[in-house]
């Protein structure tokens, strides 16, 4: 494994836990210090909201000064967010909570282009297993996460959390550090003299196989983000389940996410990205079936290793697909643009989130999400037989 490669794992490590953390903890403090309850989830759903609306931004921001200094800059950003939160959640200061999980997914945004550097440093034949490789770092990240969150919730006494938003600063702190050894790729340079060559947004978009891979990674992160962001206010505030069993819950989901990131390159690169597509549709299938028997403490648990298994199926496949659907000259635009359709998607799932739950139940949420998988189907058969008829 090559040098940038090393660093992008490791800070994916310790840069991911602000995902993990904000996905274990945000709903919970949301419910707790929010006047309107059916607003627990706002502070989650502003964090995908910040990744939505930065991804063009941070695409255009490093097409100008590098991956490596917009990377440092992300990471240095999402430090101080994460001090806000610990502030605002010992001033019970909901707004001011909402406005650091925000900027906290504003860092999100470029630390989400780390899978697309990753595929950079090797030839494009490597980039699944590139990206794969990357992807297993948020197992360490989900574990190191929410297990340092439960550990230091009441480091501060009288003040629950403000110690695990603390840890959490250290920790985005640390890939500012890893990433002065990240070397920006050369043919990357290039590029930030030739933003405006290369084909027209819109003659790129209409691609099939672009469509595909985009409405793939776009709904398995929507439907994943919507249950994921429901996850902690079902079990831990409507089910009366312990923080500890929530929280064990989420890690194994999260450990799902990636951990079939070990063999998921070699599965594309065996069967094509449309098969593994199918097999993640499939896996999602297998989480909705499971929401209609007993929320049990065991069925949470099976549905979202399910949904885990299912969205990085989806995922990778998508984000690799993705990245052979335009020329060098046209990476940024067409990075921009996927992110920016992906994770707006997802920020209006998990804005939706916390509104559906408390005016539904956590089967009907499940049953919510079967439109956006036959959607993904749709888009996978239609590439198929255009790309043959080609």
């Amino acid at each position: 494994m090559n040098k940038n490669l090393w660093v992008l794992t490791l800070s994916q490590v310790f840069g991911f836990t602000a995902a993990t953390i904000t996905v274990f903890l945000s709903g919970i403090i949301g419910s707790q210090i929010a006047s309107i309850k059916f607003l627990a989830t706002l502070p989650t759903a502003l964090y995908v909201v910040g990744t939505a609306i930065f991804t063009i931004l941070a695409a255009r921001i490093m097409s100008k000064i590098g991956r490596r200094l917009g990377f440092i800059f992300a990471a240095l950003g999402s430090s101080a967010a994460s001090l806000l939160a610990a502030f605002a959640i010992s001033q019970q200061n909901f707004i001011l909570f909402c406005i650091s999980c925000l900027i906290l997914g504003m860092g999100a945004a470029f630390n989400h282009q780390y899978r697309f550097a990753a595929a950079e440093s090797v030839e494009k034949e490597k980039a699944p297993k590139a990206i794969s490789i990357l992807m297993l770092a948020g197992i360490v990240s989900a574990f190191l996460g929410i297990t340092s969150a439960n550990y230091t919730k009441n480091l501060i006494p009288d003040y629950l959390y403000v110690g695990s938003y603390l840890m959490l600063a250290a920790f985005t702190f640390i890939p500012a550090i890893l990433l002065f050894f990240y070397k920006n790729n050369e043919k990357a340079k290039i590029d930030l003299n030739n933003t405006n060559t290369g084909r027209r947004l819109f003659e790129i978009i209409f691609q099939p196989r672009f469509l595909q891979a985009v409405i793939a990674s776009a709904f398995a992160y929507a439907v994943m983000s919507f249950l994921m962001t429901a996850t902690p206010l079902s079990m831990h505030v409507m089910e009366k389940m312990s923080l500890e069993k929530t929280g064990l819950v989420l890690q194994l989901h999260v450990a799902a996410m990636f951990l079939p990131s070990l063999i998921t390159g070699n599965l594309i690169k065996k069967f094509g990205h449309s098969n593994i597509m199918y097999m993640g549709v499939l896996m999602l299938v297998v989480t909705i079936v499971l929401s209609l028997f007993e929320q049990s403490y065991a069925n949470y648990m099976v549905a979202l290793i399910f949904l885990g298994f299912g969205w990085n199926f989806l995922f990778i496949s998508g984000t690799s697909l993705v990245v052979l659907t335009y020329k060098e000259e046209e990476k940024f635009k067409a990075q921009g643009i996927n992110d920016l359709i992906v994770f707006t998607t997802m920020a209006l799932a998990s804005l939706s989130a916390g509104i559906v739950l408390s005016l539904t139940s956590w089967t009907t949420m499940n049953l919510v999400c079967i439109p956006f998988l036959v959607l993904i189907v749709y888009s996978i058969f239609r590439a198929d037989i255009l790309s043959k008829n080609d």
